[in-house]
């Protein structure tokens, strides 16, 4: 096997393994959610997390990888992560795991959209073709006038439209600070200002809770570490596309967790909108 396929085999791995524990993360939250106010599982999750992360920035570069070189931009990119995992988890109270999945998908066409109108970037014909069949996939899932449009839909595009800015902020931090230096200050931002869930009523936490809370803490910090990987290891074109098996890993649990399986427009409007990512990617490739 030449060196080139074995990185890029491991990039897929990582990258699958990754998508893998965030959907399992997401799927912790919407078991807990049905106790939890959604603030309080993004706290619990942040505090939960900040010792693995202290660890591995310790490993990874001493104490010198705790010191950012962009520490406003890092809180920013904390906010607008609480903000959209806010977002995505009350979407997630009323729309199965795959339907909130698959709308947050958009988040990639949204980035185009954002950095064409407001950082002026230019955006081919094939690119604006692509946004427009993503946006009638969106259409297919929410099928607004319907009797089968539920609100919480545009919580799941909200969080979307978060993520697409978190995504661009991450231009603006300095090349100076590593990828975990990056993660742990925005964990930290995080939980900071999600310390506002400590202020609302608490249910009764069981053990079982609590181990729903670490799990996600690891899931969700070993599922951005092993993406991170991926996209060292192998082109974005390659390996972004794979993002896409997340809407398998999420039928799959709201199926055995729930007994929930989405209706053909998901699917359908998924399948479009998965189309669109991929041709903007090799477009923009």
């Amino acid at each position: 096997m030449r060196p080139g396929t074995a990185l890029h085999s491991r990039a897929t791995l990582f990258m699958l393994g990754g998508v893998a524990m965030l959907v399992l993360n997401d799927t912790a939250a919407k078991w807990l959610l049905a106790r939890y106010d959604p603030v309080q599982i993004a706290f619990l999750r942040s505090v939960l997390a900040m010792p693995i992360l202290v660890v591995v920035v310790w490993i990874s570069g001493g104490r010198a990888a705790f010191r950012s070189h962009s520490p406003g931009m890092h809180s920013v990119r904390g906010m607008l992560v609480l903000l959209a995992t806010l977002a995505f988890f009350g979407s997630l109270r009323a729309l199965s795991l795959a339907e909130a999945t698959s709308l947050l998908f958009t988040a990639p066409i949204i980035v185009v959209v954002i950095a064409a109108l407001f950082l002026k970037e230019r955006v081919g014909p094939r690119s604006r073709a692509s946004v427009l069949l993503g946006f009638a996939g969106v259409l297919i899932i929410l099928r607004p006038g319907l009797e089968a449009f539920r609100p919480e839909s545009l919580q799941a595009l909200l969080a979307a439209l978060l993520y697409a800015f978190i995504m661009i902020s991450a231009r603006w931090i300095d090349a100076r600070d590593s990828l975990w230096t990056m993660t742990f200050h925005m964990t930290l931002s995080t939980g900071l200002f999600s310390t506002v869930g400590l202020f609302r009523p608490w249910p009764g936490m069981t053990g079982e809770d609590l181990g729903l809370f670490a799990l996600m803490a690891v899931l969700g910090t070993g599922g951005a570490a092993c993406i991170s990987q991926a996209f060292r290891l192998a082109p974005a074109n390659l390996i972004a596309p794979l993002d896409y098996t997340a809407l398998l890993w999420a039928s799959v649990a709201g199926w055995l967790v729930w007994g929930v399986v989405p209706g053909w427009p998901v699917y359908a409007g998924a399948a479009v909108i998965i189309v669109s990512g991929v041709v903007l990617m090799r477009a923009r490739g």
